[in-house]
């Protein structure tokens, strides 16, 4: 969200508030960086700790600290809109609009409680799971709007809740990444490097398919190199990806966020699998899609997760897996090989990430909606050049 915050906060005084982690708030070099970042930007970051355990007891307090945070900054600054980030940020929201009346956006950001039932870390129909559920309704039927990362979900809330959602104001922006520095390499990849980007120990990856995948590659091509980039245990990992150790050249390590996009742009071929399928991935806009077609790298998806497999469809931009079999993955490794035969693959990668995932168009769409709510109007042609001789009013006040 701060690269989104980067543009928006030249037309409203931006107010964050966060909480972090033991973890987060012990590195104080991050902390510090963060700091300075929001002041350059004139962004007011008061982060607040979160605890974890005990286990329900120590994020209801979290909870709570969150909500007097909030109400403080409605009541004595006057902040005019509350952007509330996921779930329980929009309850604090709920809340306080309940008492102050001040409008809040519901960024959804994907179906929550579908994914923790997913990843086996909430039971469907226990207590905590219809609180959620209804928790999800009266935000979806209160909030001043409702952002969603994919139309999928649209389509599944609005069966779901006809009712709460008659009328209300919908927007859909994709999780968008930064595509000044994911960019395609100017220079051909000396070897063969098939990769994975991302968690793959979360609950909600298939890393069986993923096995799967590279298996069918080595087959197809002995000499190729293949990487897993991740901040998950590498042992851990490898032992659910290649128990027999029958992938050779297999490669499993982290890199620094800053350095992603170099990790990415030697790969051919970048592969994700969720647990599609599942209700819960309908909301999935993975970032490390945005990233990977940034570069001018294809991907190798399954069908079912958010809008994936009709971004993959669309833009010709990738492979869509049927199945975890081994026939399905040597179908997919020879679907894969025609696709990069195509001289235009690079460039349609990267022109799908522009149309769908630019930061600047995001940024653009939530400041399009805190307008709209914020009852202001602009002009199309003035661009976003911000005004050094004045500053955003005070009911402009945005409270993340």
């Amino acid at each position: 969200m701060i690269s989104y915050l980067h543009g928006l906060s030249r037309d409203h005084r931006i107010t964050l508030i966060t909480l972090e982690k033991p973890e987060d708030r012990a590195d104080a070099g991050a902390m510090a960086r963060a700091r300075r970042d929001c002041e350059a930007h004139g962004i007011d970051w008061r982060p607040h700790p979160f605890y974890g355990r005990p286990r329900l007891l120590a994020p209801a307090w979290s909870q709570l600290a969150m909500s007097a945070a909030v109400l403080r900054m409605a009541r004595s600054e006057d902040a005019g809109l509350i952007h509330a980030r996921s779930y329980l940020p929009a309850g604090v929201a709920w809340f306080v609009r309940r008492l102050t009346g001040t409008p809040f956006i519901f960024d959804m950001r994907a179906l929550w409680p579908e994914e923790m039932i997913t990843a086996g870390r909430l039971k469907r129909g226990s207590i905590l799971h219809r609180m959620l559920q209804r928790l999800e309704r009266l935000c979806l039927r209160d909030a001043a709007a409702v952002v969603s990362l994919t139309e999928a979900a649209v389509d599944y809330l609005k069966e779901r809740y006809p009712e709460e959602l008659a009328g209300q104001r919908i927007r859909v922006i994709p999780t968008c990444a930064n595509l000044e520095r994911f960019t395609p390499s100017n220079e051909p990849s000396q070897h063969r490097v098939y990769g994975c980007v991302g968690t793959v120990l979360s609950g909600w990856f298939r890393v069986e398919w993923l096995s799967a995948f590279f298996r069918a590659m080595a087959r197809n091509q002995p000499d190729a190199r293949f990487e897993v980039v991740t901040r998950d245990d590498p042992d851990a990992v490898r032992a659910r990806l290649d128990p027999k150790n029958e992938i050779a050249n297999l490669s499993i390590f982290a890199s620094p966020h800053e350095r992603v996009h170099e990790v990415v742009r030697r790969q051919v071929a970048s592969a994700m699998f969720y647990a599609g399928g599942e209700v819960s991935e309908l909301g999935r806009s993975p970032t490390r899609m945005a990233e990977v077609l940034g570069c001018g790298v294809p991907v190798i998806a399954n069908d079912g997760v958010g809008d994936v497999a009709r971004i993959i469809r669309r833009y010709r931009v990738g492979v869509i897996v049927e199945d975890g079999s081994d026939a399905a993955m040597d179908k997919a490794v020879d679907e894969l090989e025609r696709l990069r035969q195509d001289p235009d693959l690079a460039a349609r990668c990267r022109r799908a990430a522009e149309e769908v995932f630019s930061l600047h168009r995001g940024t653009e769409a939530y400041r399009a909606l805190y307008d709209e709510i914020l009852g202001r109007d602009r002009d199309p042609s003035v661009q976003d050049e911000p005004d050094v001789d004045s500053a955003p009013a005070a009911e402009d006040r945005v409270t993340i």
